[in-house]
Parts: C-alpha cells; sequence; structure tokens
C-alpha cells in the first residue's frame, strides 16, 4: 500500500471510477428515463444511441491520435475534457430539455459519451507508459485501475435508486453529485498527465496490420458484448420478468461489487497461472452460471441474487485482465497507445450501440411496455435477449480465446 501511494495508483482507481460511472449505468438508466419521463420511444432512443457509435467510428481513433499527439497542456486540455463530462451529465440528468427532448438526450449524451473517449483513451494510453516495462507492472496496474471502474459502476448504478423517495429529483441528485466527484478526480490525476513518451506516433494502420492486436480486439469485441446486451436490458428484466421492482439497483450494486472484489484476486492469479488460462477459466464460469437465468420467473430475485454474484465476479476477470492483455502488446508496436485504444474505445463502445439498436427495437417489436402488464410472448423475447443471446455469444468469446496461443496473449 505504501508503495502504491508513492507511485499515485489511488489517482487512477478513482479517476477510472468517474470514467466507469458515466459509461455502463448511463446505457442503463438513460433510455429508461427519458421513456418514462418524456414518452420517448425505445425505438427512437436505440437508433440515437447507434448513430451516435456510427460517429465514434471517426471520432474514437481521431481522438486517439489527438491524444498521441498532445504534448504541451496536456493536463489543462483532459481536465477541461472532464469539465465536459461533468457538465454533460448535470445536462443529461439534472435539466428539464429546453428543445424536444430526443433532441437534448442526443446532444447532451452526445457530449457526454465524447468526453468519456477522449478521457478513456487517453487514460489507459497514459497507463501504457505508467505500468513500464515489466510484464507484472500493467497487471498491478490493471487491478489499482479496473477495481476503482468497478466500484464506480457501483455507486453509479445503485445511487438513483437509493436516493429515489429520499429526494425530490434522485437523478438532478445524482448527476450534480457526479460532476463533484469529477472535479476531484481531476485535481487527483493533473500530475500524471504527461506527454506521451516519443513524439512519433505509431500510424493506425501499423496497429491493425499486428495480428495479435487484431486478435485482442476481436476477442475484445465479441466478449464484451454479452455485458452490453444483458445491461440494455436488465432493468427491464428485473421488473418485468421477476417482477421485482425496487431490486435493480441492489442487484446491479451486487453484480459489480463482486466484481470489483474478485479483481485482485484475478489478477494475482494471473501473475502465478498466466493471463490465458485464468481467463479461459472465468469466462466458462460466467456462461455456466449465467444460464440459470433462463428459466427464472416472478418471485426468483434472491435466486437471481447468487447468480449475480457468481456472475459479476466472474466479470472481474474480464475487465483486470484484457485490457493489460492489449496494453501489454501497445507497449511493444505502438508506446504511445493513443491511437491503439482509441480503437479499443470504438470496440468497447460500439458492443453497447448495437445492444441500444437492435435490442431495444426487438422488445419493443415484441409488444413490451415499461410499467406494463406485458404479454406472455414479450417476457420470452425478454428472456431471450437478456439470457439466451449473452450466453451464446459467450461462448463463441471462449472459443475465441481457446484458439489463441499462449505466446499472443501473455508475451
Amino acid at each position: 500500500m505504501r508503495a502504491a501511494l508513492a507511485e499515485r495508483l489511488p489517482a487512477y482507481t478513482l479517476f477510472a471510477a468517474i470514467l466507469s460511472g458515466a459509461a455502463l449505468p448511463i446505457y442503463i438508466y438513460a433510455p429508461r428515463y427519458y421513456a418514462d419521463t418524456y414518452g420517448v420511444s425505445l425505438t427512437l432512443l436505440g437508433a440515437v444511441l447507434f448513430g451516435l457509435r456510427l460517429l465514434d467510428v471517426v471520432q474514437d481513433p481521431f481522438l486517439g491520435w489527438i491524444s498521441e499527439r498532445l504534448q504541451r497542456g496536456r493536463a489543462l486540455v483532459l481536465t477541461l475534457g472532464a469539465t465536459i463530462l461533468a457538465a454533460s451529465m448535470v445536462g443529461l440528468f439534472a435539466i428539464a430539455p429546453p428543445i424536444p427532448p430526443v433532441w437534448w438526450f442526443g446532444l447532451t449524451i452526445t457530449g457526454l459519451f465524447s468526453a468519456f473517449s477522449f478521457l478513456n483513451i487517453s487514460f489507459y494510453a497514459q497507463g501504457v507508459a505508467k505500468a513500464g516495462p515489466g510484464q507484472n507492472g500493467h497487471i498491478r496496474l490493471a487491478a489499482w485501475r479496473e477495481t476503482g471502474a468497478l466500484l464506480g459502476v457501483c455507486a453509479a448504478a445503485v445511487a438513483p435508486t437509493l436516493l429515489t423517495g429520499a429526494v425530490g429529483a434522485p437523478y438532478s441528485v445524482f448527476a450534480f453529485s457526479f460532476a463533484a466527484v469529477v472535479g476531484l478526480a481531476a485535481v487527483s490525476m493533473w500530475p500524471e498527465w504527461r506527454p506521451p513518451p516519443s513524439v512519433n506516433a505509431s500510424p493506425i494502420s501499423e496497429i491493425l496490420r499486428d495480428p495479435i492486436a487484431k486478435r485482442l480486439l476481436l476477442l475484445a469485441l465479441v466478449n464484451a458484448t454479452p455485458l452490453a446486451v444483458a445491461s440494455t436490458v436488465f432493468l427491464f428484466y428485473v421488473e418485468s420478468r421477476l417482477q421485482a421492482p425496487g431490486w435493480e439497483g441492489p442487484l446491479l450494486v451486487i453484480f459489480f461489487f463482486a466484481a470489483a472484489a474478485s479483481a485482485p484476486g484475478w489478477s494475482a492469479l494471473a501473475r502465478r497461472y498466466g493471463e490465458k488460462r485464468v481467463l479461459l477459466s472465468a469466462m466458462m464460469i460466467a456462461a455456466v452460471s449465467f444460464t440459470a437465468t433462463l428459466f427464472l420467473g416472478a418471485g426468483d430475485a434472491p435466486l437471481f441474487a447468487v447468480i449475480c454474484v457468481i456472475s459479476g465476479a466472474t466479470i472481474g476477470a474480464d475487465l483486470v485482465l484484457l485490457p493489460a492483455m492489449f496494453a501489454k502488446r501497445m507497449a511493444k508496436i505502438s508506446p504511445n497507445g493513443g491511437q491503439g485504444f482509441g480503437l479499443w474505445s470504438l470496440v468497447s463502445k460500439f458492443t453497447l450501440a448495437f445492444a441500444a439498436a437492435t435490442l431495444l427495437p426487438l422488445l419493443e417489436w415484441s409488444g413490451f411496455q415499461t410499467g406494463a402488464n406485458n404479454p406472455q410472448s414479450a417476457l420470452v423475447m425478454l428472456t431471450v435477449l437478456y439470457a439466451a443471446v449473452p450466453i451464446a455469444l459467450k461462448f463463441v468469446a471462449i472459443a475465441l480465446l481457446a484458439l489463441m496461443s499462449f505466446e499472443e496473449v501473455e508475451t
């Protein structure tokens, strides 16, 4: 702990927490909030989110290019990005739309995720230099960073639910509280925003020509999609399939807290037994444990909580080991890391966009309505989307990792 404090690793923990708090929970809460509060259709919200991801196809690699070349004033520019992140969150949840709600949703969430992209790319690229040349440095930093990310998800996931009933405008309080923590995180990271180690940035085409980098990106894409799919319809599954309104926040906390608690353990196991072996084991446990969700129904929330503990703990391995594996590869082929993590960011966010653009319209097409007594056909579709699709995708990811050699993922 003394060494970690000397290296300022807790600053990475806090900054990762605010980034994760701005990412996955927003995909969980924002569509439902705008559907319930302003009557925006799920199909339209899904289309907006997918359109934003099309912007990311161009934006994220470009932001990575900027991050690699940002030398003077780096800390100031990134702190400005944090300010935009906080302001966009306040606009999304705490300000009544001054224009048609769907346009306000699109405007604020574009600002939020553009700022998130730039900060996330720069943050992970900074970690490549921070970890140093040693093999275990990336795993150690990832443990601190991803533990913070998971704790941030926990806090952001439960805050709106806990605030409901306690205050008159829970989402507004959440948004302003988030903005305050962003300010603290920005101050703590200011000394860490050092210029990239090399002024010569690696062309993105060079990264894409590297076979190991391409396989890791493909694995990240397929492996992240199950979580994105499940997250997109999670609130609907708990409310309508399990018929357990009010359980959403606690269940999310159980899931992500299990992931956060498991992160140091996965890091230690990977240092001893190797990333591939440990990650494969975790992915298999995740796929098998999650199959139980296919058979749950009304009144099964306590059993679902047990599944959340098991599957959440396995997600900790995904979130710690995969970025560390990619960072090690970037340290060899693209030491600045900006454009490499621009691609990584694009892959991660595309999964959420894919889920929103496909699942929400399918759910609406089946006759599903939020807060209503839905027909059995709609509940079956909900179960298929929440459980069957992620399980199938997880087994595809397992196959991809199994086909990679130990030399590709651990050197």
